[in-house]
């Protein structure tokens, strides 16, 4: 690979397009949507891992040899919500090779390449108890992110709400950038609990409060209750990619046919430093800058895709609005995608296929590039007046980096566009 890139992208936008047909058809303009011009950046990151404050699992752990026909230790969790490691764990000799506190963390992501990187500890970890924004791990954490950030590099803190037992819906969810945290297993703290607590949550100083659905299974969430306008404003990112090779694919067409407004993200969900060198997925944002602010605002307006290949250049607009826009009710899409490659000396890394897909996850449209190629530029128009959304899927011929890639699967997804229906 040669590297996260940071490409510059100038979307020069045209105040006015024209389609006409012509041989035997009636011709008609198809006016865009004004839109100024816009300068974004690509850049690549991970949006979930766990540091040595999820202290009850991880890499620093020996991993016990399984007992046939019996099941493995669970971890331990106190009645009030706090989850301590099972009473069986053996702490590796040289634990501290393996995981270690957020500024570690923020340290190698950053040496290897990575230009934005999130840490979400469990908040009902016991050293996280009880949930303060006083608590010395939790201030360490944030503090530790804004001394990691300079110029090439952004390092964010969050927490991951891991609400397993409902009675409101159960389902993980990063919330990320918010000046203080809940605990999800104390009792009473369930999803609808979350989301009315995430409409009040102040962000920790610049940018906003966003938050992510993590490794979802189709019908979790109570299958995807508890939603309004304003919470949807706040969720608005899903992970399509987890573990560097989990695919959720079908969660992500079941929220979106919900209503959720969510675009896809990678969260490699490490627990140590292995995956920080090891995982080659990642999420990609279009900002305007490589600061916390811009990319928690494209995190907000869902600029953001989901690869299985670490640095795959992808963006669209439609009807002259970027990915993640919501449109105006119009009948008639007009596509501008570019898909690109910075590797042209790796033929598994050539384009082999883009469709567009809408609602059920139903494909509205299929290009095949003949020959496959490292950059691919298709500008293709949809007439449709019921889709409430459309997204974009791309294949290259090795399906990505990650283990068990498979060519026949797509190595990308990036953010819809909503049609305001």
């Amino acid at each position: 690979m040669t590297g996260h890139s940071e490409l510059r992208l100038r979307w020069l936008l045209p105040f006015v397009a024209a389609c006409i047909f012509i041989g035997g058809y009636r011709g008609r303009a198809i006016v865009a949507q004004t839109t100024a011009p816009a300068d974004y950046h690509i850049y690549a990151g991970n949006t979930h891992s766990h540091t040595i404050y999820t202290w009850s699992h991880g890499e620093q752990w020996e991993k016990p040899k399984p007992t046939p026909g019996q099941a493995p230790p669970k971890l331990v969790v106190t009645p009030d919500g706090a989850q301590y490691p099972p009473e069986s764990s053996k702490l590796k000799a040289d634990w501290q090779q393996h995981q270690g506190p957020p500024a570690e963390h923020f340290a190698r992501a950053k040496a290897s390449g990575y230009d934005f990187y999130v840490t979400s500890d469990h908040s009902q970890e016991a050293g996280l108890q009880p949930p303060s924004p006083d608590n010395k791990e939790w201030l360490a954490t944030k503090k530790e992110a804004a001394e990691a950030t300079e110029e090439n590099f952004v390092a964010i803190a969050g927490y991951e709400h891991s609400e397993n037992n409902g009675p409101g819906g159960a389902g993980h969810l990063n919330v990320i950038n918010s000046a203080e945290y809940l605990n999800a297993l104390a009792p009473g703290i369930d999803l609808p609990y979350l989301y009315n607590w995430l409409k009040t949550a102040k962000p920790n100083s610049d940018g906003p409060v966003v938050a992510s659905f993590n490794h979802p299974g189709p019908r979790q969430y109570n299958d995807w209750a508890y939603r309004d306008p304003q919470i949807t404003d706040i969720i608005t990112m899903l992970e399509v990619i987890n573990s560097n090779n989990h695919i959720h694919y079908a969660a992500f067409v079941r929220a979106l046919d919900k209503g959720w407004k969510v675009s896809p993200v990678c969260g490699n969900d490490n627990h140590g430093f292995y995956g920080i060198t090891h995982h080659t997925s990642r999420t990609f944002v279009l900002a305007s800058e490589k600061t916390k602010a811009a990319i928690l605002d494209a995190m907000k307006h869902r600029r953001t895709y989901a690869a299985l290949d670490t640095n795959i250049q992808c963006r669209y607009t439609v009807n002259g609005s970027i990915m993640g826009s919501t449109l105006d009710r119009p009948g008639s899409f007009q596509f501008d995608i570019s898909i690109s490659d910075p590797d042209t000396t790796q033929p598994n890394d050539k384009i082999t296929r883009i469709d567009i897909v809408k609602d059920g996850g139903a494909v509205a449209l299929e290009y095949v590039p003949n020959p496959p190629d490292y950059t691919v530029h298709w500008q293709p128009t949809i007439e449709d007046s019921t889709s409430r959304y459309f997204f974009v899927r791309v294949w290259n011929a090795a399906g990505g980096d990650a283990p068990k890639a498979d060519p026949t699967k797509p190595v990308a997804w990036l953010a819809p566009v909503w049609t305001d229906r």
